[in-house]
This record gives structure tokens, sequence and C-alpha cells, in this order.
């Protein structure tokens, strides 16, 4: 149930964002409550990714109008790695390797910047194992792969999976998952999806970022945004990616172009 007076974590207002001078997101508002999920659609080049890459703070894009706050607080004045400490998570489509640094090491660094972002006292190794171990079953991931380097030698489900269990261990407040669902098979996305919906509580908030509505079969979204040309064109419930499913996106070029035509002062009926 979608609760009106649940706090907003997330609110964002009308934001245009570049890379290389190219204009990417041209307008985007999206307002996410505490125990909300959310789910953005759309075609490739939409500016789904972009949009989770400029709220984590990646520095190749550049923010040219708009804002975003975060519990109240100007997210766009903080660097990347603060906006993870006070609970903003990016799960990335393409989680890179780190050759050489230990998965155990890093999740425990990790993990410990943001409990003293909480006010929690550190983990030691011992005690980080006993935490770790627990949120393994999560994920279901072997115990192995926290002996080996950060994603070096795992196959696309294992970093996935390796993704939520940093979401596990890290207790965000904001989920920003860019596409978890790209190269799984069904074993894989059964796990991952699981894991999402094993963290998502009242007090918390999930952005899913996808082109298929076969997640959506394992994750229920509060709602559905349909992303075009780097703006929100449209917002419904699960129906709209039942709906998406069904017709494809050839509507959102007829959406566009009668957009393109108020936008210059011409009627619907001259659009093309």
């Amino acid at each position: 149930m979608i609760r009106s007076d649940a706090p907003i974590l997330l609110e964002i207002c009308d934001l245009h964002a570049c890379v290389e001078h190219k204009a990417i997101l041209k307008g985007v508002n999206l307002t996410i409550r505490a125990g909300e999920i959310h789910a953005v659609m759309g075609r490739n080049g939409s500016g789904k990714s972009t949009l989770s890459k400029v709220l984590a703070g990646h520095p190749a894009y550049q923010v040219t109008a708009g804002t975003v706050r975060y519990r109240g607080e100007n997210l766009l004045d903080l660097p990347p790695e603060q906006r993870a400490r006070i609970g903003l998570f990016l799960g990335f489509q393409y989680p890179i390797e780190i050759p050489g640094v230990s998965n155990l090491e890093f999740l425990r660094v990790a993990t410990n910047a943001r409990r003293l972002e909480m006010g929690d006292e550190e983990l030691d190794t011992f005690a980080f194992e006993d935490v770790v171990r627990d949120k393994l079953a999560v994920v279901q991931m072997d115990p192995a792969f926290l002996e080996r380097s950060v994603n070096e030698g795992f196959s696309g489900g294992e970093k996935k999976r390796n993704e939520i269990l940093q979401m596990a261990l890290l207790d965000p407040l904001v989920a920003i998952l860019d596409e978890t669902d790209s190269g799984l098979d069904i074993d894989a996305l059964r796990i991952v999806a699981g894991g999402v919906n094993h963290l998502a509580t009242a007090e918390n908030a999930t952005l899913l970022i996808t082109h298929y509505q076969r997640l959506l079969d394992v994750i229920t979204p509060d709602y559905v945004h349909v992303m075009a040309a780097g703006r929100i064109l449209r917002t419904g419930g699960k129906e709209l990616a039942l709906e998406l499913e069904e017709r494809g996106y050839d509507w959102v070029d007829q959406e566009l172009a009668v957009l393109e035509a108020a936008a210059q002062g011409r009627t619907p009926v001259e659009v093309g």
C-alpha cells in the first residue's frame, strides 16, 4: 500500500544533465518516498543509465539545471563517496573487476564507512566475517567468493549477486539498480530479485532501471515510469509495464512528436 504521508527520500526537480557537451537529461521530475519501489523503463538512449550515474555523482556527467534533494539535503553538492555514506546505493549494469583487491576486505571497508556515518562502531575482520556470512544467504552465494578478488572471474549472475550482497551490507535508504536483470538467466534473476524484495522495507526505497517487464514479474513496483528523450514521458502502475510488453515503444515516438509540435507552436495535426 502506497502511503502519501511517507517521508520523501529523493526528490528530483527539472533535472538537466549532459556528457561531453551533449544534453542527455532534459527535465526529469521524480519523487520517491520511503517504502516505494519505482521502475524506470525505456529504449536505449532514453537517459535511464545517465539518470543513475548523475544521482551517484559520476564525474563525467555535468548537471546543467534542476535540483536533487536527498532527505531534504542538496545531493548535488556532495561528492560520490559521501552520497554512498549517507545511504545512496548504485548497483551497476556492468560491475567491474578489481584484481588484487579481496572481496571480503572491499566489503568490510565499504560497510565500515557506512556504519561510521550512521554512528555505529567499525567491525574488525572477525566480527565482519560473521555479519557477511549471514548476508550471503540473501543471495545464495558461496562463501568462497569472499576470498577472491572483487568480481574477478565471476559470471554475470555472480557479479550481480555480489552487488546485492553489497546492498545488504550497506543498508541504503535509496537503492538505484541499473539494469540489474541484464544478462541473467532465469535462476539468477529469481535469486537477485528475491534479494531485492528481501531488502525492501517501509523505511527505504528502490529505483529499478530495466528494459524488460520480466523483472517486474518478481519485483512488484508501486510506480512504472517510461523515459524517452531525457525525460519521464508517462507514469503508471504495473499495468503500464504490461502495456509496453504488448505494444512496444512505437507510441513513444508519437507522443514525443506531439510534444515537439507544442514546443514549436504547431498543432498535433501538423506533426509529420
